[in-house]
């Protein structure tokens, strides 16, 4: 019984074995011929590699160390340019947004204004209410009965 186990276990993890040696000798970095060089390829992780012949010598550097006179071809000097200023104004409008700590509480003088002000409105239109309920509590007397109203 023992012996079966054994031999189920082995052959169980001698596939994972057989994986990682079969993975050893496929090529990790492939190399293709460009216009301006040579192009080397991470088959493992994807990193692209750009290669240069000189004085017999291959020299390589990362594809993102390359300066890609492309992009700034294409963007223009004034596209980045208007970039950067929108750039600085976004970063200078967080920090006086940071700086507000994100309130905009009126400070206690503007505060007791708008409390003066709704004050004087109430006080005000509490006035022009009472002067209408006088108008009408006069009114009848003054008139004194309607005609076909019997008193």
């Amino acid at each position: 019984m023992r012996r079966a186990i054994v031999v189920t276990t082995g052959l169980l993890v001698l596939p994972l074995f057989g994986g990682a040696a079969w993975g050893q000798n496929e090529e990790r970095y492939r190399l293709e011929r460009t216009e301006n060089g040579y192009v080397r390829m991470d088959t493992q992780t994807g990193a692209m590699t750009l290669c240069q012949e000189r004085s017999g010598e291959l020299v390589c550097r990362t594809a993102t160390d390359e300066p890609t006179a492309n992009a700034a071809g294409e963007a223009g000097g004034s596209d980045i340019q208007a970039l950067h200023e929108r750039l600085t104004a976004l970063e200078e409008r967080v920090k006086a947004l940071e700086g507000s700590n994100g309130t905009n509480l009126p400070l206690e003088q503007e505060f007791e204004q708008s409390l003066n002000l709704m004050e004087r409105f109430f006080r005000r239109f509490v006035d022009i209410v009472r002067g209408l309920e006088a108008e009408q509590e006069q009114a009848p007397s003054e008139q004194g009965a309607a005609p076909g109203q019997r008193t």
